[in-house]
């Protein structure tokens, strides 16, 4: 195999590390960062990043469909297909797909749950797993959180990642701060809100063997990230310290759903009670940080795991933390090629207020140290910035 195409919102990440592993990468993904071309061979993207030009809000433009026509264009040049965030493996030929061949009964989060609690069953309870309901309107995700007042409970889009789209329900408003008032019907889930501190494990796994490789903290709606999502993935802060129970149930999870390559499990833990939340039947944003703290190519453990071996992995020598920042202002961007700056948009594009601008990765062997390193970078890149009319 020489030719491997990459299909995705971002495929960055990705992309450089089968760089150095000597593949020929081609890309199909959203946001056309400058720093993807020097990875690839072969990419499209759906922005054209110029200068003087917006980049427009990526909840109002992202349209899966049309990254996979730009993919569906390159699928016959390339030997395998990799399909990260925001695609589905199901738009490919399956004897070319390199990891989960079918992830819907894990994309859809209703059914999801369903599964987890079978699990749950089988292992004694080991683990939570939070109410969730299907609702076809409004009225009957009210009606349901107005039935138990002793919890609360927010809305999700029953597909989709990132955390794009969830919020809290308020059982005594008849509204909520969704976007649009209406909810079509079996579009969206209504799960108990279980508040506490958000975890992530990678796992790598065969149809045999599952190993989890590395826990971290996950970053979620930090406004001095300028994340305008309550419930937004802003990056991770690896290794996490808690004790191998979230790794063992992990495992379990990625086993029962028959996954193979790299996959993700996240986890709410709640004064010590362990919440499974959601499965990412795919290569995860915690990518740089297991390669950063592992030391170790995770494009390399993912192909390694989709062909049945497992990458021996060494517990964690540094910490890492990844950040992801969003413009608090609509901005135009200047030259962002700074070191330790990743997801670079080309300079004079326009970023809209609250996007996502650029990845910060840092890496250190104190924790608060490479926190604080990480900030640092952050404020460096927003001095970078200009407004924009």
């Amino acid at each position: 195999m020489e030719k491997i195409l990459l299909a995705g919102v971002n495929t960055r990440a990705v992309a450089c590390s089968l760089k150095k592993l000597g593949y020929q990468v081609y890309s199909a993904d959203y946001f056309g960062v400058m720093d993807l071309g020097s990875c690839t061979e072969k990419s499209q993207s759906v922005l054209d990043q110029k200068p003087q030009k917006s980049c427009g809000k990526f909840i109002e433009h992202f349209n899966p469909l049309i990254i996979k026509k730009m993919a569906l264009k390159m699928v016959d040049d390339v030997d395998g297909v990799i399909c990260c965030a925001g695609v589905s493996p199901n738009w490919f030929p399956s004897n070319k797909i390199i990891g989960n061949p079918d992830v819907d009964g894990v994309e859809d989060k209703y059914q999801l749950m369903k599964e987890l609690n079978l699990l749950n069953s089988k292992f004694d309870h080991s683990f939570h797993v939070p109410e969730t309901y299907l609702v076809g309107d409004m009225d009957d995700a009210h009606e349901i959180a107005t039935g138990a007042p002793e919890k609360q409970f927010i809305l999700k889009p029953r597909y989709g990642s990132g955390g794009y789209g969830v919020r809290r329900l308020d059982p005594l408003m008849q509204e909520t701060d969704l976007d649009c008032q209406e909810i079509e019907s079996d579009d969206w889930i209504l799960q108990e809100f279980i508040a506490g501190e958000n975890i992530s494990a990678s796992v790598l796994s065969t149809m045999y063997d599952t190993q989890t490789i590395l826990t971290s903290t996950q970053i979620i709606g930090d406004k001095r990230l300028g994340q305008r999502e309550p419930f937004g993935y802003c990056g991770n802060i690896a290794p996490h310290s808690g004790d191998g129970k979230i790794s063992e149930i992990a495992q379990k999870v990625t086993h029962h759903l028959s996954l193979i390559g790299s996959n993700g499990v996240d986890f709410i833990i709640n004064q010590g009670e362990i919440y499974v939340i959601e499965v990412n039947p795919r290569l995860q944003g915690t990518f740089e940080c297991a390669e950063v703290a592992l030391n170790i190519n995770m494009a390399e453990a993912h192909l390694e795991a989709c062909q049945g071996r497992l990458m021996e992995v060494s517990a964690p020598d540094k910490f890492a933390v990844k950040m992801i920042i969003h413009t608090h202002h609509r901005s135009q961007v200047t030259d962002l090629n700074l070191p330790g700056v990743h997801d670079i948009p080309y300079p004079g594009v326009i970023i809209e207020k609250g996007e996502p601008l650029a990845t910060v990765i840092t890496s250190g062997m104190a924790r608060e140290d490479t926190i604080y390193s990480a900030k640092k970078k952050v404020q460096k890149v927003y001095g970078q910035l200009k407004p924009a009319k």
